[in-house]
């Protein structure tokens, strides 16, 4: 159980792992750029090498999310290629740090084109990304479905078929699943068996052994509203009961939880908390 952690003022270690042990974080995921630009920072080894130090010493299990910016499907030029250094970025900088996987969102087919002729871009793009990532501590790349806004290429369980088809496969290609994304796009996961129906529907799709995290929200708005807010844990309509039948599903077993949730240090600490009573209930 964890969350995502600030890694400003005093870096990944300083900052990021000092925020993780004051809400009670158990697993963590960081940006290593500003996640709204196209900046590749280099980073300083000596940070990373003691990030990868103390997590390893402390069992954390680490995750770098890529910048929102990234979309392989853009019909334009500049944002497709853009997209592809900033996550052979992120994915590098996953190695150095000792990053298990790398999230990304699965983006959309813009400019009007279709679904296919994006898929064909998303293979030629990303391919040569995962064929790249051949060492034994190379992060996987986790792809992660969106809210269903827009011309998403990825947003119902379903839709990650051909999503992973155009991809081959790959054996380092993995899931990221959003409760709040999955909802805000029409899978009911308050409803009795919302969830399990859910997940059964992924290991169906992609496999067994894909899903590699999970971003624990609850949502704002009602399932199938195809939008993007994130509320607390049991707060929102998803409800808290949902996340107990999450954890008993075997998809999820030794799945990191990440809380992506609004308000301060001392809600996060909460959400964290309440995920950890309804784990271990």
């Amino acid at each position: 159980m964890g969350s995502h952690v600030p890694v400003a003022a005093r870096g990944l270690a300083g900052t990021g792992l000092s925020y993780a042990a004051d809400i009670g974080a158990e697993t963590v995921q960081v940006f290593v750029a500003n996640p709204r630009g196209w900046a590749t920072p280099p980073g300083s080894p000596a940070q990373d090498e003691e990030f990868r130090a103390r997590c390893a010493e402390r069992s954390i299990p680490a995750y770098i999310h890529a910048p929102y910016l990234i979309n392989f499907g853009s019909h334009t030029p500049a944002t497709a290629d853009s997209s592809g250094v900033s996550l052979r970025h992120s994915l590098r900088r996953g190695r150095a740090i000792g990053a298990l996987g790398v999230v990304v969102h699965t983006g959309s087919a813009t400019g009007g084109r279709d679904r296919a002729t994006a898929l064909t871009q998303v293979r030629s793009l990303l391919l040569p990304l995962l064929d790249e990532l051949d060492h034994d501590d190379d992060p996987w790349l986790l792809l992660e479905p969106t809210a269903g806004q827009g011309a998403s290429l990825c947003s119902l369980v379903a839709d990650l078929g051909p999503y992973f088809d155009a991809l081959d496969r790959h054996p380092r290609l993995g899931v990221c699943l959003d409760t709040c994304h999955a909802f805000a796009a029409g899978h009911d996961l308050a409803a009795p068996g919302g969830m399990k129906q859910t997940l059964d529907e992924l290991v169906s799709v992609v496999g067994e052994g894909r899903l590699k995290l999970i971003h624990a929200n609850d949502s704002k708005d009602v399932a199938g509203a195809r939008k993007d807010r994130h509320e607390n844990i049991g707060a929102g309509h998803i409800g808290a009961e949902p996340f107990r039948e999450l954890f008993r599903h075997p998809a999820t077993a030794g799945v990191p939880l990440v809380i992506e949730t609004p308000g301060p240090k001392e809600q996060y600490a909460a959400d964290v908390a309440r995920l950890k009573e309804l784990r271990d209930a």
